[in-house]
């Protein structure tokens, strides 16, 4: 059995975890914990970090089972984080996965975040804790599947909030670098809903169905949807199995979907086929061949 890492969370001797043993998991980093500021620099936790703890814990749970189907071929396993903002997910990743004393569990985390200071502070933190295998990128989503720094297959593609069209990125950028998984939790579906906002008349003119959209907050509910949904037939057209889910309880987070893909090469015409015929039914033709490439 591994020892407890320095600065770990131990349920029986870590002083400061007696008080939140229960939320965290055994060994791990308390250091890195409070420099995220889900701990205060006392060791505790307060309602707005419990949550976001309790996000990114039940994210992990799916992640980790894929980690481990990965790493059974004993080649290290690698995983790109879009729209990583502070990194909590990669960091927690890191520290849970591949710093937790396993020598078969070897890989590399690359963080691609627009914003530069958060950037920089990520790699930072990274080079204080000792996170050697995670790299951290300035660039958007769009950009990251034809920098040099990038590898040229990446095994997992996660995106955890990452900002309306940022998601599709993310879709496009595992497409293009072949991933075995994608695990994505979209925020902000706006694209979809504008567009529907634009051609509202013409649709209400064309179809009851637009009843569904007429009003602003309606448009925004069925853009979201969607959005989603066509993101699901896009994978499964290229070859991807889909299963949706919900995150956590709805009292932690409006941003709720989950979205699992696992690619099996399968590429289903189908699928194909009932996306272009969303596409047309909602009057977004001009998003095929330009946000959704079909094979």
């Amino acid at each position: 059995m591994n020892a407890p890492r320095k600065n770990s969370v131990n349920p029986k001797h870590n002083a400061p975890g007696e008080a939140i043993a229960d939320e965290l998991r055994p060994g791990q980093s308390v250091e890195l914990l409070k420099e995220l500021h889900i701990l205060t620099r006392e060791g505790k936790l307060n309602q707005d970090s419990r949550r976001k703890l309790k996000q990114v814990y039940h994210l992990y749970q799916f992640i980790e089972k894929l980690l481990v189907e990965l790493t059974q071929s004993g080649a290290p396993v690698t995983l790109a984080d879009h729209g990583a903002g502070k990194s909590y997910l990669g960091f927690i990743i890191h520290d849970l996965f591949f710093n937790a004393g396993d020598a078969s569990r070897q890989g590399r985390i690359y963080g691609i975040e627009t914003r530069q200071e958060l950037v920089e502070k990520s790699q930072q933190l990274a080079r204080r804790l000792g996170f050697a295998n995670m790299s951290f990128l300035n660039i958007t989503s769009a950009e990251s599947a034809q920098v040099q720094a990038m590898p040229g297959h990446i095994d997992v593609v996660t995106a955890l909030h990452a900002c309306d069209t940022a998601t599709d990125d993310a879709i496009a950028f595992g497409l293009a670098k072949r991933a075995r998984h994608m695990v994505l939790v979209p925020c902000c579906q706006a694209e979809v809903a504008a567009s529907l906002r634009q051609n509202k008349a013409l649709s209400l003119s064309r179809t009851p169905l637009a009843e569904l959209w007429r009003h602003p907050l309606h448009t925004r509910e069925i853009g979201s949807q969607l959005t989603n949904v066509l993101r699901c037939l896009y994978l499964e057209a290229h070859g991807y199995q889909v299963t949706v889910t919900e995150l956590v309880g709805w009292e932690h987070s409006l941003k709720n979907e989950l979205i699992i893909a696992r690619h099996t090469g399968q590429k289903k015409r189908s699928a194909a086929e009932r996306l272009q015929s969303l596409l047309g039914e909602f009057g977004l033709e001009s998003m095929l061949g330009v946000r959704f490439q079909l094979p």
